[in-house]
């Protein structure tokens, strides 16, 4: 189940990994810190609702484990309304939010105006890409994950080429590249219905419009994803965090930043494809109240989740530079990001541990533990760490101790989420007398 999310996911970063790659060639670092500045604008605003995608597929995995059809497909139309809704009011609010980001972001004068513009034509596929998280979310919890990764290489396809189209053909820069991924994400998400739309066919029963038009068929989807909201606040707070104290070191540490990022999301864009997948086979058996299939599911994955950590580190280490070659022709860059590069050939076997718990908390719908531990690591951990990094000795460990408290996050998560594991599994949480 794991290889059609895990090669879906990896397709995701070909977004910013293309958009760099397009303008880190215009010989200027200004289009890339830019790009780098809104890109890090909407993985928060957007992911912000990552919820949609999330609570999707641990509420329909654990329908279609108790084989309530009816309730597998209330789910998805729930879900798809929930995402437009919220979209179109990010649309009609953008003025505001734009204004918050970028002020929060301190980008250069130079690289403002055109984060900026970036922004405003960014912010007009809300609706699509929230719409696309809740199709997500319930191709994996119905186990159909081809769904999602026929939806993610249409519009990374789609993409690619209106990018190049966009700055060589019409002559534009980092607002091309925004339009392009705009009309990328419609066109995805078009496709994705239609797959979805023949997948519900092997669902029987009908979902009234009672459970689309009152609040109250809403409570369960609401309850998940307050949880897995605030989770997901905190965690882009950090990556927003990240990206800012990048640019007050420089516009030049702004974009090696940025193209290490792209290295950090091909990691946990990759291993999450193991993650999905115990996401939807947790939530089944979770939903079956079956403990020996769960607890094989979380075995078996991780040893593979393990064995594809070990894969990224090893191409990391041989061809990082050669990647980030790829990535940006500017010298300045090139060489700050492969003063970092050594930071993220170990976060894959950092991260592993992480990503695959948020898998088994999500397919049980365990989000306020979830939560909890997000909080703690974050204001107790990553924070305080990046403090005390910049004020050892004279000068501080500058932007290695950015990346210094990044990798202490990852390892906080994790153990902190395995001792709730742990007590749940002794204390009968999920299983009772079993």
């Amino acid at each position: 189940m794991a290889w059609p999310p895990m090669i879906s996911n990896i397709t995701t970063p070909l977004l910013g990994l293309v958009d760099t790659a397009v303008v880190g060639h215009l010989g200027t670092a200004t289009h890339l810190g830019a790009v780098a500045i809104g890109a890090s604008v909407f993985s928060f605003l957007f992911w912000a609702f990552g919820f949609l995608r999330m609570g999707s597929t641990g509420l329909t995995a654990q329908a279609l484990g108790q084989g309530d059809d009816r309730r597998v497909r209330e789910l998805l139309l729930q879900s798809i309304l929930m995402g437009i809704f919220i979209g179109l009011m990010l649309i009609l609010f953008r003025a505001p939010l734009i204004d918050l980001f970028i002020h929060l972001m301190a980008p250069s004068a130079d690289v403002e105006p055109w984060a900026r513009i970036y922004c405003e034509a960014r912010i007009f596929s809300a609706p699509a890409v929230l719409a696309g998280y809740a199709l997500m979310g319930w191709f994996f919890g119905v186990q159909y994950s081809k769904g999602a990764l026929w939806m993610l290489l249409v519009i990374n396809v789609a993409n690619m080429a209106l990018d190049y189209f966009a700055v060589y053909g019409l002559g534009m820069a980092s607002d091309g590249v925004a339009w392009a991924t705009v009309f990328a994400h419609y066109i995805g998400v078009i496709v994705a219905g239609i797959l979805a739309w023949h997948k519900l066919k092997g669902f029987s029963g009908h979902v009234p419009m009672r459970a689309l038009a009152q609040w109250r068929e809403y409570v369960a989807l609401v309850q998940v994803n307050r949880y897995l909201f605030v989770r997901t606040i905190l965690l882009l707070l950090v990556m927003l965090f990240f990206t800012a104290q990048g640019a007050r070191q420089g516009d030049s540490i702004l974009a090696a930043n940025a193209v290490l990022l792209t290295f950090l999301m091909i990691i946990s864009n990759a291993l999450d494809g193991f993650a999905f997948s115990v996401e939807a086979l947790c939530g089944e058996y979770y939903g079956r109240k079956d403990k020996a299939n769960f607890k094989k599911v979380i075995q078996l994955s991780t040893y593979w989740a393990l064995l594809a950590a070990l894969i990224l580190m090893f191409i990391f280490w041989i061809f990082g530079n050669q990647i980030i070659g790829l990535l940006t022709s500017v010298q300045s860059v090139r060489d700050d990001a492969a003063l970092y590069l050594p930071w993220l050939i170990f976060f894959p076997l950092l991260g592993i541990w992480s990503f695959m718990l948020d898998g088994i908390f999500i397919g049980t719908t365990s989000v306020k533990q979830m939560q909890n531990t997000m909080i703690i690591c974050v204001l107790g951990v990553f924070f305080p760490v990046w403090y005390f990094s910049q004020h050892l000795g004279n000068e501080g460990l500058g932007n290695h101790g950015l990346w210094l408290s990044l990798a202490v996050l990852f390892i906080a998560r994790a153990i902190t989420l395995y001792w709730c594991y742990l007590q749940n599994m002794k204390k009968g949480v999920w299983f009772k007398n079993q």
